[in-house]
């Protein structure tokens, strides 16, 4: 049960962080964190598939398209 509170408050401040980060790389590790974080709480109720699928997508691919994608567009927003 602690460990549900402690993930769910580091999910809810990697979020915030994400959205109030004004460098866009920050914010899209930021949003990465979010997603491994709800990845941990997946496989913590009993749904490992769910969970490797956030992994695999969420935490993994999104953050890499979106470091792509920042990284062929300006890097700070203005």
């Amino acid at each position: 049960m602690i460990a549900h509170v402690i993930l769910l408050v580091i999910f809810a401040v990697s979020a915030l962080l994400a959205v109030e980060f004004k460098d866009l790389i920050y914010a899209a590790v930021s949003l990465g964190m979010c997603s491994l974080c709800l990845a941990l709480l997946f496989y913590q109720l009993q749904a490992p598939d769910v969970a490797m699928t956030e992994v695999a997508i969420g935490a993994a691919l999104s953050t890499v398209i979106l470091l792509l994608a920042i990284n062929h567009t300006r890097r700070v927003e203005e």
